[in-house]
């Protein structure tokens, strides 16, 4: 008899897990809270502009070639892809900025007009980073973090220095310029953590830049999560919308079960990729696996302050990705990590996707995305949120020599509060739990519960880790333990 299971949330890894679990021949049922799937990565569309409310990096194709070749599809089957050049721009200053174009000889060249002998050095810590991505993305992420000796394989056990190290240290050794340093330790803030926090392992993250490069689905990142929700569909997943999971129900007859706008609804598993700390409350207190104590030690990624904004004219001096590193980082970081607070003078990343892609903006006009990363949990007021949408504008107008103010048609905003309404997110993080040395692998929350019989997790807090990539990862580890724990 086939059985049945529920997944609570449809975010990328609640999405791959569905097609590996249909494919495996489960009778699946997707139930999501809000209007439309995708989770943290959903979309707004206003006044003929489209912006990707979460994600805007396209990172590791190699990743979603695998999860689509899984299906014997391919990404373009769903989503035309184009890589992006230059990559992205970095502002330090007033007209004062560095180009990462698409090819890395043309990336070496630009470290090397930066700081003499600085393309020798970066092509050696590069041939590192992708003997780390090679460890990394090829072998120990696909493993499920049920045991400390999913880490020792022969590979890793002649590398151990690289997880006792930290990418900043490794950094700073071998480049004297503050820029090429804020450049190199950028790519880790995708993990969560400080760089001065990151294993320097985690380099393989320079590689996935630098050397796979940035791409960008026409039409934004929910086009990759539509192209997942239909390859779903075709496989026989069904998709519940506008159904909140109040409970998820464990007394019955030792079945289990989720309660859905106020309904029960039973089946033979139940795996949830909502937030993690969340679907713990949906439990009774005795049936869950960790304490409040617990979470409130671990160290999570960042919370976000993002404006969704529809300008009547094209923008100058701008890339589809603009980073803004003008203010002083460890003043910034010690915000968020060491003494949360609002930060006086915040970097900040801008997206721009009608600079490369005409879908998200009407002609003539530009579509901008700003994002503040900001400590979790802290106080979220219109007043603050309109504050910082000044600061911010002021920065850009000053760095980049132009009026925009203007020339705003509207802005959307979200923040703390917002994650934690949309997504139900532990103190309104936005990424997920940092991946630090003692927060990697067998060390993050479960995929399978000790206390609940057929009760599964998937998603950014348990294994691999935050970012896209890892939650499609994510989906497919815990599939395959539930096969495997059902033939057992």
């Amino acid at each position: 008899m086939t059985k049945r299971i529920s997944i609570i949330g449809s975010g990328f890894s609640s999405l791959a897990a569905s097609c590996y679990l249909s494919k495996a021949g489960y009778d699946v049922e997707v139930f999501e809270k809000n209007s439309t799937v995708g989770g943290r990565a959903r979309q707004l569309k206003k006044e003929g502009f489209t912006f990707d409310i979460g994600p805007t990096w396209y990172w590791m194709p190699d990743v979603f070639e695998k999860f689509f070749a899984d299906f014997n599809r391919k990404t373009s089957d769903y989503y035309q892809l184009d890589k992006l050049d230059p990559a992205y721009q970095v502002y330090f200053g007033k007209d004062d900025s560095i180009l990462i174009p698409g090819s890395l000889n043309e990336i070496y060249n630009n470290f090397e007009k930066e700081e003499a002998g600085s393309s020798k050095k970066l092509e050696a810590f590069i041939s590192k980073a992708k003997d780390n991505y090679d460890i990394a993305i090829k072998d120990l992420v696909y493993r499920p973090g049920i045991s400390p000796l999913e880490l020792i394989t022969p590979a890793t056990t002649t590398r151990l220095s690289r997880f006792f190290s930290n990418i900043s240290a490794d950094v700073r050794k071998d480049f004297r310029s503050n820029k090429l340093r804020q450049i190199l330790e950028f790519p880790v803030l995708f993990l969560g953590a400080k760089p001065s926090d990151t294993p320097a392992f985690y380099s393989f993250m320079n590689y996935a830049d630098f050397g796979l490069g940035t791409w960008h689905p026409k039409g934004g990142m929910y086009k990759v999560i539509e192209g997942i929700k239909d390859l779903a569909e075709s496989l026989g997943v069904v998709f519940h919308l506008n159904s909140n999971v109040e409970k998820i129900i464990t007394e019955r007859d030792k079945a289990i079960g989720i309660q859905v706008n106020g309904k029960p609804h039973y089946s033979d598993m139940v795996l949830t990729g909502a937030d993690y700390h969340h679907s713990e409350q949906l439990l009774d207190k005795d049936k869950r696996q960790y304490s409040e104590s617990y979470w409130s030690k671990k160290t999570f990624a960042p919370s976000s302050l993002l404006f969704y904004v529809g300008f009547d004219k094209k923008l100058d001096k701008v890339s589809h990705h603009t980073l803004f590193f003008d203010s002083n980082f460890e003043k910034h970081a010690k915000n968020i990590y060491d003494e949360p607070g609002w930060p006086e003078d915040p970097l900040f990343y801008a997206s721009f996707p009608s600079v490369t892609d005409e879908t998200c903006a009407p002609s003539g006009k530009e579509a901008g995305i700003f994002l503040i990363p900001l400590a979790p949990d802290l106080e979220d007021t219109p007043e603050i949120r309109e504050r910082y949408f000044n600061i911010i504008l002021d920065r850009f107008e000053r760095i980049t020599g132009q009026e925009i103010k203007s020339n705003v048609i509207f802005k959307e905003s979200f923040c703390v509060k917002d994650f934690k309404e949309a997504y139900n997110s532990y103190k309104g993080n936005a990424y997920g739990m940092a991946n630090t040395l003692f927060q990697t692998a067998f060390l993050r929350p479960k995929l399978r519960s000790k206390k609940v019989n057929q009760l599964y997790f998937t998603g950014q807090l348990t294994v691999p880790g935050p970012g896209v990539p890892p939650s499609l990862i994510s989906g497919k580890l815990v599939a395959g333990l539930i096969e495997k724990n059902e033939k057992n």
